[in-house]
């Protein structure tokens, strides 16, 4: 069975991030033999445009995001526009997509069936609170029903690079404030709204509540075995170094 380092990374800044997961998608192509790994993290409050993404589902210029002090990058993942901040678990797999579905008998690395099963990691995560979230047709990211009709609880958005790695991920709506997302018309859908673990339990909900069950549907879903790792963010990365 195919092993996947867990690194809970606490709150780091977006682009700190992105040099993480780049610097092991290097690091995975040059040795297929490294351990995959699933990062675990918060960020500072962040909008990113994903690559064919239109900039005008930001609703906010240069000055009102540095007024407001968020930051805003342009990146090389699907999807649209979206919103990180704290009370958000967001996590990035660095998967070797090619070893791991030829063990489910695809011949090549299928980026459907690897979203799909991101999705499903997060429904069974939604399923152990007992909220029943869903697949939304024409839509990634996964969906709960509201007073007010379906609302995004987690987005996705991957990236997957010529040798079959993945990057990037998915933002998982625990806590988070989401008045944030007023300022951007979220993954360009403007007919729904956005939600998060705590209002729909109408408690608060911590990320430490979370991760473990998220681990474990992660496990489940993908197949593998899973060993939490904390080294990564002082050996690996120092910028993360302060982090909770």
């Amino acid at each position: 069975m195919l092993k996947v380092f867990v690194d809970w990374l606490g709150q780091i800044d977006y682009q700190a991030a992105l040099t993480l997961q780049e610097t092991l998608v290097q690091e995975c192509a040059a040795a297929p033999e490294l351990e995959d790994r699933l990062l675990l993290l918060e960020h500072p409050p962040t909008y990113t445009l994903g690559r064919g993404g239109d900039v005008r589902h930001l609703l906010l210029n240069e000055a009102q995001l540095a007024e407001r002090r968020i930051a805003f990058y342009r990146v090389g993942r699907g999807g649209d526009t979206t919103y990180h901040g704290p009370g958000q678990l967001v996590g990035y797999p660095t998967l070797k997509l090619k070893r791991l579905h030829s063990l489910r008998g695809l011949a090549r690395p299928d980026l459907h069936v690897y979203v799909s099963d991101v999705e499903e990691t997060l429904i069974r995560t939604l399923a152990h609170f007992g909220v029943a979230g869903w697949r939304y047709k024409g839509y990634t990211g996964v969906w709960v029903d509201t007073e007010s009709g379906p609302c995004k609880i987690a987005a996705i958005g991957v990236r997957v690079s010529s040798k079959g790695i993945s990057s990037h991920g998915f933002a998982f709506n625990v806590a988070t404030d989401l008045s944030y997302f007023t300022h951007i018309i979220p993954c360009g859908i403007k007919e729904h709204g956005v939600t998060s673990l705590t209002r729909m339990l109408q408690r608060s909900v911590t990320i430490a509540e979370v991760i473990s069950p998220l681990v474990d549907a992660f496990r489940e879903v993908f197949r593998v075995e899973t060993r939490f790792e904390e080294s990564l963010k002082f050996a690996l990365f120092p910028l993360t170094k302060g982090a909770a």
